[in-house]
């Protein structure tokens, strides 16, 4: 997963918890603009792409082609599947949030 998309959605949160608390002069960051939708979204397709050429590299490999070098298909695969399972955490926490946020008291 690209760190600039993680580091721009932590900026965003950043901009956004120091908005509702009331430091809008803190707020004002480079990055405030950035659609989180947007991050989230560029996140999931770049895993996507990841895993998708991980396995085109494993057939590749299974089909004999002799430019796939094992060492390097396994490396591909296990990126990928890092990866994934970093989304998944991602996600894990956002829901957990997103409950957290239901669950106040107004």
């Amino acid at each position: 997963m690209d760190s600039r998309g993680i580091e721009q959605m932590l900026s965003v949160l950043q901009a956004t918890s120091a908005t509702a608390a009331g430091r809008v002069a803190e707020a004002q960051s480079p990055a405030a603009g950035a659609d989180f939708a947007q991050v989230l979204q560029n996140s999931i397709a770049q895993v996507s792409q990841t895993q998708q050429q991980a396995e085109a590299m494993a057939a590749n490999f299974a089909a004999g082609n002799s430019t796939e070098n094992l060492h390097e298909v396994m490396i591909a695969l296990q990126t990928a599947s890092l990866s994934f399972q970093e989304m998944i955490q991602v996600r894990n926490k956002l829901v957990s949030a997103y409950q957290d946020v239901m669950n106040m008291q107004v």
